[in-house]
């Protein structure tokens, strides 16, 4: 069997920037045992997968070591590749997953805008031990969303961690995310990942779903800009959509390599 794949870099307007994503564009779903080894071959953090529904598409994302919930800048990668090289005419693409629906939209300067549902992030100490004695900064906060939210106070706190991610590998959640009021930017952030075999993420669009309705009600305003700060990291232009309870966050996306790979 081969299978067609694209290497996009994704929240990235130049290649070797963004975060790296490959994309498995499929006729059916192949078994969750060989997404795995593919996604475990790629080494990215994240592959994503669809098959064409009847009004959009429904996808799955594995790290190398595992199955994702979400993940953001790979459904930006698959939505690019429908846009630019599978033939998609709509100017908006809704993925289906098994938490709902995410949609991907054309802005302008052939960016990307990925639509997430909103959640505010609320407070949890349960790691808070474990938080101050792996990560070495004691956190003014720590909230719980998708993932656990260290809040910090400053840019330069963030910049300067270095954290032991084995030890981190025991939360409950997917990841953990450190951030701050920016010094330039409303706000900054990195992302650790250790258990899914990704220790720090280079640009976690999902991570947005918190973060903006946390620094928008923090800053108050809706329209925001923020960077990760990872040796890849973007700025991301993101905003809250009071009306849908949603975020969207906008950036670019390039190919880097089209391939082949051959299946079993």
């Amino acid at each position: 069997m081969i299978q067609s794949v694209y290497h996009v870099d994704a929240f990235a307007d130049e290649v070797f920037k963004g975060n790296p994503a490959v994309v498995c564009p499929l006729d059916k779903w192949l078994d969750d045992d060989t997404m795995q080894k593919i996604a475990a071959e790629n080494n990215v953090s994240e592959t994503a997968f669809f098959v064409k529904e009847s009004d959009g598409y429904r996808i799955r994302w594995f790290a190398p070591k595992s199955e994702v919930d979400l993940c953001g800048h790979a459904t930006l990668a698959s939505a690019f590749v429908l846009f630019n090289y599978l033939g998609e005419k709509r100017e908006q693409i809704d993925f289906t997953y098994n938490q709902g629906v995410l949609s991907v939209r054309k802005a302008d300067n052939e960016a990307l805008t990925l639509i997430l549902d909103a959640r505010m992030p609320t407070p949890d100490s349960e790691y808070m031990t474990l938080f101050n004695a792996t990560i070495g900064e004691e956190p003014i906060q720590v909230l719980r969303g998708l993932d656990y939210i260290l809040i910090y106070e400053n840019e330069e706190i963030i910049r300067n961690i270095k954290p032991r991610f084995d030890a981190l590998k025991s939360i409950d959640l997917r990841g953990i995310c450190i951030t701050a009021r920016g010094d330039e930017k409303d706000f900054v952030y990195r992302f650790f990942a250790p258990k899914l075999g990704i220790n720090e993420d280079f640009i976690t669009g999902s991570a947005c779903k918190s973060l903006v309705p946390f620094w928008s009600k923090v800053l108050g305003k809706n329209e925001l800009k923020s960077t990760q700060l990872s040796p890849r990291g973007s700025d991301i232009t993101c905003s809250l959509l009071e009306d849908e309870d949603k975020v969207a966050i906008t950036g670019h996306a390039v190919l880097y390599m089209k391939g082949e790979i051959y299946l079993p």
